[in-house]
């Protein structure tokens, strides 16, 4: 696992990196039963209408079924291969239990080739291993983790990311997560141990708007480019700083206003919110 840079004989290559791919096992294909067709809306709604701006087009993908809930409990099963997957920033790793069933699951840093995973409370607190919260002892590294049980996990997938179990009491378990906040999730959900791997994932430089083309995402245009009947800040004589807070197209906000429901049923589960690098702590009020 590292980055790879490419020489500058163009001005595209001068700053690219891209993944060195070391972890990956050679000549693995993806499991065709595991697979499915990735149906592009181009960020359209059943009507065609769009509502997510700036999506379309990129490379044809398939989906990989991921297993979040890892209910195969007490059955042990081998890792098959580390694969790609075009559809996230973390590798995955193809099992195979004992049985013949075979299952894709987000692979944690220290995963390889051979080694023995199996889930359940009985199960030893070992990478890659998924335990509930209850049985995993305090102060592990934890990833895909649960928040309501038998939901299958949600929370700390991306490549480099993990939770830390900081606390027990009665029938609830409070970690840390990598944002800085601190959340109760009930004891009985799952999580796995481990910190996801492909670290490096974060220092990949693009390089050049191709890239991002091949993603899905197509060109942002500046609002004070625009004019005004496309945007609030649009229109005036030259160029212009916009001339009043940054907003959508739609009119909102778009920097200092909290996004999140105010009635949010999870806001209870929440101790502590994440810090925010512009205002501080965020607040529920």
């Amino acid at each position: 696992m590292g980055i790879r840079r490419y020489r500058p004989n163009n001005a595209g290559r001068r700053n690219m990196s891209v993944s060195d791919f070391a972890e990956l096992t050679k000549g693995a294909k993806p499991e065709k039963s595991l697979l499915r067709p990735k149906k592009r809306c181009s960020g359209r709604n059943n009507k065609g209408i769009i509502t997510v701006r700036h999506r379309g087009g990129g490379a044809k993908r398939h989906i990989r079924l991921v297993d979040y809930r890892r209910n195969k409990d007490g059955m042990v099963a081998t890792v098959d291969s580390i694969q790609y997957d075009p559809n996230r920033s973390a590798r995955i790793a193809l099992l195979v239990y004992t049985d013949g069933t075979k299952r894709y699951i987000v692979a944690p840093e220290g995963l390889t080739v051979g080694m023995k995973v199996v889930s359940g409370d009985s199960a030893e607190p070992r990478v890659g291993n998924c335990l509930p919260l209850s049985k995993i002892p305090l102060g592990s590294e934890i990833h895909n983790i649960e928040i309501r049980p038998g939901r299958g996990g949600c929370m700390c997938r991306s490549a480099g990311t993990k939770a830390t179990l900081v606390a027990r009491e009665e029938d609830w378990a409070q970690i840390t997560l990598p944002s800085g906040e601190i959340r109760r999730v009930p004891a009985s959900c799952r999580a796995v141990l481990g910190v996801v791997g492909n670290g490096d994932h974060m220092n990949i430089v693009l390089g050049k708007a191709g890239r991002v083309r091949w993603m899905g995402r197509r060109p942002y245009v500046r609002g004070t480019a625009m004019n005004p009947i496309d945007h609030p800040h649009g229109g005036g004589e030259g160029r212009t700083k916009g001339g009043r807070h940054p907003v959508t197209p739609t009119g909102k906000p778009t920097k200092g206003t909290s996004t999140r429901k105010h009635k949010k049923a999870s806001n209870r589960a929440i101790v502590r919110r994440r810090r925010s690098r512009r205002y501080g702590l965020l607040k529920l009020s």
